[in-house]
């Protein structure tokens, strides 16, 4: 064998171990990618999915126009402080705090409340909002005068009673999509799934 000949002999197994060591890198980077993707999707979707996993889910499905206009219009009378149980992207509590509530929502989406907060600085009414990361079941609302919410059929009832507990006789109650089970509304406002149904404390605190 010539001198040359075994020059590129020798040399063929480093050629070989460079093209093992590239394939590897390029491996790695691509599981970090991979596997990096993976946690970023967990992240953003966890909070949306766990409702779902929930014994009693409140999925978030946004205001339309005219039922937040609703909302308002059945508490146009009304002043003071106001709860959105499950805010969602705060539309409602933002558009009480434009018609002079001091509004609070309540969520247990983080990224949702973040948004909120978000949305409540740009539209100019951040320091008349709060928007909370809490269960609802774990939040006393004895201190809300105006309560809204958006429930769904399984929860109405407990809800029921949480509400009449915790409640000041002054309180006024906004259901949207589904009216509570046992209560008897004072008055409603819209029609179909933007219906509104409105429950004075001093009604369904006397059946207590």
């Amino acid at each position: 064998m010539s001198q040359e000949e075994l020059l590129l002999d020798s040399g063929q197994p480093n050629e070989d171990n460079r093209d093992r060591k590239g394939r590897s890198r390029i491996g790695l980077v691509v599981t970090g990618l991979v596997g990096g993707s993976l946690v970023a999707l967990y992240a953003v979707a966890a909070p949306f999915v766990a409702p779902a996993l929930r014994k009693v889910c409140l999925p978030f499905v946004p205001a339309t126009t005219t039922q937040v206009e609703n909302v308002l219009k059945a508490l146009r009378a009304r002043s003071g402080t106001l709860v959105d149980i499950g805010s969602g992207d705060g539309r409602i509590v933002i558009a009480a705090a434009k018609h002079g509530f001091r509004a609070s929502g309540f969520e247990l989406n983080p990224w949702l409340v973040w948004y909120s907060r978000y949305r409540a600085w740009r539209e100019g009414v951040y320091r008349s909002t709060s928007f909370h990361i809490s269960d609802l079941w774990k939040v006393s609302f004895a201190q809300y005068s105006n309560v809204v919410i958006f429930g769904v059929p399984q929860m109405m009832e407990k809800l029921e009673l949480k509400l009449a507990s915790e409640l000041p006789s002054t309180a006024k109650v906004v259901t949207c999509r589904f009216p509570f089970p046992t209560w008897i509304p004072e008055s409603t406002a819209g029609e179909g799934i933007d219906t509104v149904w409105v429950y004075d404390a001093k009604t369904f605190k006397s059946h207590l």
